[in-house]
């Protein structure tokens, strides 16, 4: 039990971190996207994310609340490294949802400047958590390198936003935003495709441990499957941008299933660089993991919770299937 439980708990971090990528992913991106459509396709747009957006934010919550309860020595050492960019994040999730609803109550002549607003907070939130998971898989450590590596990721991660967001639109919506979305995914596959080949190269010479887990036989052959899936679905996606009858013909839903594979085989990549270390070359789970039996509390908590959270997300997703429309609190 007193190894098994702190597992259960970095795995539910990582599951929860992984879905708020993905789901707060593609919401993010709609704001990074924001400025590039007509006034009427920005209705639309934010209408496309009004019912699914704050219960995305869930997942970042329950994943740094079970960080701090289970390993509150790896949160303090996480949070206290990362202090700017959490704060900046949370900062630019604030003004998102602070635009979110001021830009449909407030009159036509300041509409435009909550719109900017939403691009705005969309990209600080996007830019920070992208040098917080640079700085992280770096160890937290100082450095010319370890920065510059936080900023490739920080450049990395809203390009994989805005093939989310673009995604889901090209899901969503019909005509003319249809086309522009599939527009945009191709202006920004092969940025997202550039930075996650760099990333991938540069990952292995900022850590000699991450390295010898990657590189060495046989190791390196049993792994195949991690950059190989990735490869093929990021080929798949390429095809399938080019082929807009196949895209109108209804699926468009497997561009955005290619983008979740390719962010599941990241986080099994990472996961595996970093095992069984939640701060590399830092503190591993079991030194950073609370008492037994503190454990064994929140277990039970989360076995309830975390269920009910999945099977709300699952009927939310359900229930405002299909098409958006104009925004509106009428």
């Amino acid at each position: 039990m007193e190894y098994w439980l702190p597992l259960f708990f970095v795995f539910v971090i990582g599951f929860c971190l992984l879905v708020y990528v993905v789901l707060d992913g593609f919401d993010l991106g709609i704001g990074l996207l924001l400025p590039f459509a007509s006034d009427q396709e920005k209705d639309t747009m934010v209408a496309s994310i009004g019912p699914f957006w704050d219960a995305n934010e869930t997942w970042i919550v329950l994943g740094v609340g079970v960080l701090l309860i289970a390993f509150p020595s790896a949160y303090g050492l996480v949070l206290s490294s990362l202090y700017v960019p959490v704060t900046l994040m949370l900062m630019g999730l604030i003004l998102r949802g602070v635009a979110f609803d001021f830009r449909v109550k407030a009159g036509d002549q300041h509409k435009s400047m909550w719109n900017k607003a939403f691009f705005i907070g969309s990209l600080i939130a996007a830019v920070s958590q992208g040098w917080m998971l640079g700085a992280y898989i770096t160890g937290l450590l100082p450095g010319m390198i370890h920065t510059l590596f936080s900023a490739l990721i920080a450049l990395t991660l809203p390009a994989l936003y805005i093939m989310l967001g673009s995604a889901w639109l090209m899901m969503k919506t019909e005509d003319e935003l249809f086309t522009k979305a599939v527009r945009w995914a191709k202006q920004a596959i092969l940025p997202m495709g550039i930075a996650l080949f760099m990333v991938s190269i540069a990952t292995p010479t900022v850590s000699d441990e991450i390295a010898r887990k990657w590189f060495s036989l046989p190791n390196a052959i049993g792994l195949l499957p991690i950059p190989l899936a990735s490869i093929i679905a990021y080929v798949t996606i390429y095809y399938l941008l080019g082929r807009l009858d196949i895209l109108k013909a209804g699926y468009a839903w497997l561009i955005f299933a290619g983008l979740i594979l390719i962010c599941v085989m990241a986080a099994l990549g990472l996961a595996y660089s970093i095992f069984p270390d939640i701060v590399i070359g830092q503190i591993n789970i079991w030194s950073a993991a609370s008492a037994t039996k503190s454990l064994q509390f929140v277990f039970v908590g989360l076995v309830i919770t975390l269920p009910v959270i999945i099977g709300y997300t699952i009927f939310i997703y359900r229930i405002f299937h299909g098409k958006a429309t104009s925004l509106s609190y009428d």
